[in-house]
């Protein structure tokens, strides 16, 4: 299975890459997302290890299930022959109403074939009011031209 686009990566095919597993993971579909993975991709998510594609699956099946009205902006930082780095916000709220952001980094590395066998993120939450909200856009991908984390001053 081919994953475009495919490293070594450019400015241009870096931040597609980006810009794909952000719209991706605004589906909040969890099957779908997995799919960019290797089988046997090697997690790090705070701290938190995964192994393998199932587990990822499983961990964003709850991470959607926890993290309401989840939405997602990345950001290329910088890339090289098959490594790409970027930094990210989300905002989400729990059950109980109360809303976050949760700002990361994370370094990616990828197979020939575009599928990431690696991914490392740190990442911090801060809780905000409703009212601090900045991503307003309806639940999906970011519409193309809602401003990015450095048009938001994030």
């Amino acid at each position: 299975m081919s994953r475009p686009p495919l490293p070594p990566f450019t400015a241009v095919s870096a931040a597609a890459k980006v810009r794909a597993a952000e719209d991706a993971w605004n589906t909040r579909d969890p099957g779908r997302v997995a799919l960019a993975y290797t089988p046997d991709t090697d997690w790090r998510n705070r701290a938190q290890f995964l192994a393998g594609r199932a587990e990822v699956e499983a961990f964003l099946a709850g991470k959607w299930r926890d993290e309401l009205d989840y939405r997602l902006i990345k950001e290329l930082w910088a890339f090289s022959d098959n490594r790409i780095a970027v930094r990210f916000a989300y905002e989400a709220h729990d059950a109980a109403g109360n809303w976050f952001r949760a700002y990361g980094n994370e370094n990616w590395e990828f197979t020939p074939e575009g599928l990431m066998a690696v991914r490392r993120a740190s990442i911090n939450d801060l809780p905000i009011a409703e009212s601090e909200r900045l991503f307003r856009w309806p639940l999906g991908p970011r519409p193309q031209n809602h401003p990015g984390l450095s048009e938001l001053g994030l």
